[in-house]
């Protein structure tokens, strides 16, 4: 029994890798498809609100041109914000390089040495590589986002076609089984991106009321940005957090402004990211932080930027799948913050 164990236990680790190494491999493909099928999720409601009252196709092109607006819009407004940030610290480097050598001193003179290291790495002209890729890598995701866009159109069309596949199959039940748990996934998709779009847009208007207050400068930038990393969970909202104070050190001179914009924006993404943000979804997201943070780098790790973006939906997805089958289900049990009950009822 226990030799028997041991080789199911090796099997699935093995499969795991490959897996993982399939989607790393073929990210070009997997990507794009996770992506679309996360939108055509999040649109169906609206495909199916306009078909009972026009044609399947004028619908579909109704929806398509809907998404691909929001889309296109929110990619350049993003890069119109992070591009505002990154000329202006370019404009600003003198600064920034002069701050850096004045904490370089401050530390030594007070029995801290800084490594050849981190002083390498961490001054004015990393911190411009930095934002400069973030914009680079922002720019580029054109062209997948218009792969997402076909794939999208092509999926809303054959969603029908596929719910009457499985519901003729022979094995009746295995239909009706796959169907609900997709149509359980497709529910979580649409609440959690309705509850982190709601608290994303909330934080985004949030920082740039208080920066704007602050007098820091880029205020609309800064919303943006908060608004955009708000969708990657605690990893975000910490670079949000960082880069104005940083900014705001460099501008005022002055570390009790900086620590005010740390301050502020902290409190900011703590009452909606731990307060408002679970209140309104519930059990949606009652997975374990660790988990959150490891989906984040591991799908980071695997598909880049897209990853980062996703990594929490998809890992509803598989939990809500482990917990649909008796055979998983202890593994949705461990990785979920919800209590056995909620599970077994």
């Amino acid at each position: 029994m226990r030799a028997d164990t041991a080789i199911r236990a090796m099997l699935a680790l093995i499969t795991t890798v490959l897996v993982a190494a399939a989607l790393y491999f073929a990210r070009s493909v997997f990507a794009p498809v996770a992506f679309s099928l996360l939108v055509i999720a999040v649109v169906w409601p609206l495909q199916q609100l306009l078909e009972a009252r026009m044609p399947r196709l004028v619908a579909n092109a109704l929806v398509m041109a809907t998404t691909l607006v929001v889309i296109v819009g929110l990619t350049a407004v993003v890069a119109w914000g992070f591009s505002m940030i990154g000329e202006w610290l370019a404009q600003n480097a003198g600064r920034f390089q002069s701050l850096h050598l004045q904490a370089t001193e401050w530390l030594t003179q007070h029995g801290i040495s800084v490594t050849g290291l981190i002083a390498e790495r961490f001054d004015v002209g990393w911190l411009i590589r930095l934002l400069q890729d973030i914009t680079g890598r922002m720019r580029s995701l054109a062209g997948f986002f218009l792969l997402v866009v076909i794939l999208t159109m092509i999926g809303l069309s054959e969603v029908d076609d596929c719910k009457l596949r499985l519901n003729t199959l022979d094995d009746h039940d295995k239909g009706q089984t796959i169907l609900a748990l997709a149509e359980r996934i497709a529910v979580k998709f649409r609440k959690y991106m309705l509850v982190r779009s709601l608290a994303s847009l909330l934080t985004g208007v949030l920082i740039f009321v208080f920066t704007l207050f602050a007098g820091l400068e880029l205020a609309t930038a800064w919303g943006i940005m908060a608004f955009t990393l708000n969708y990657i969970p605690f990893i975000g909202p910490f670079i949000a957090t960082i880069l104005p104070t940083v900014f705001a050190m460099v501008q005022f001179e002055s570390w009790q402004m900086a620590a005010l914009i740390f301050l502020g924006s902290t409190l900011i993404q703590f009452l909606i990211g731990n307060y408002l943000e679970p209140r309104l979804s519930g059990s949606i997201l009652d997975i374990s932080p660790y988990l959150m943070v490891f989906a984040v780098f591991f799908w980071s790790f695997l598909w880049g930027v897209p990853g980062a973006f996703i990594g929490v939906p998809l890992t509803i997805a598989l939990l809500t799948w482990c917990e649909a089958s008796p055979s998983t289900r202890w593994l949705a049990v461990i990785l979920s913050g919800r209590r056995l009950a909620h599970f077994t009822s």
